[in-house]
């Protein structure tokens, strides 16, 4: 099975009403066949794509309603129709409510994030691209190094004002799909 874990950064802050005027500054992903981390700035993408379209499972950290949709603006085809895994979407099945992919990788793995989405905006305005790279594939380490800690120990923990918690999750089902070659997302 091909998993693709993948982060994005923008080039301005998120508005939580209109996505739509996010552009795209830096993809990061992990690709389990070949277990390298890879960063790509936009003019990159078409090397980004074809890994994407035989991926079996996308994998992220609020993916499903921020990175994908935004990354897939960029795309020909359809990257939703890819099967994909959004930890964040987990997290809130299972407690009911939304926690910060901070707090969850200090609870779990006694590790933080390098930084926060807004310091990556002002690193790409002042052209510091090579540090918002860096940045995107620490969030992409975290991000697979707790899906491999979900699916091992079916939970994952956060921090509760000091007090760690933990979230049961339901991995069994997360890889069960029979891998395909190609996943179609081009329109023929």
């Amino acid at each position: 099975m091909r998993k693709i874990t993948l982060d994005i950064e923008t080039t301005s802050a998120a508005s939580h009403f209109d996505m739509s005027a996010m552009e795209l500054s830096v993809v990061g992903t992990h690709d389990s066949l070949t277990d390298v981390y890879r960063a790509y700035t936009v003019p990159e993408l078409p090397e980004l794509w074809p890994i994407l379209e035989s991926a079996d499972l996308l994998i992220g950290f609020n993916s499903d309603h921020f990175d994908i949709p935004i990354l897939d603006r960029y795309y020909a085809g359809d990257l939703t129709r890819i099967r994909s895994l959004d930890l964040l979407v987990e997290v809130k099945k299972s407690l009911g409510r939304r926690i910060k992919l901070d707090s969850i990788a200090k609870a779990t793995l006694g590790t933080r994030k390098s930084g926060h989405g807004l310091d990556a905006v002002t690193w790409w305005a002042e052209g510091k691209v090579e540090k918002v790279k860096k940045y995107c594939l620490d969030d992409v380490r975290i991000t697979k190094q707790i899906y491999d800690y979900a699916r091992e120990h079916k939970k994952l923990r956060f921090d509760d004002f000091g007090k760690k918690r933990d979230i049961p999750i339901d991995s069994d089902t997360w890889e069960s799909v029979a891998p395909t070659v190609l996943t179609h997302t081009l329109p023929f």
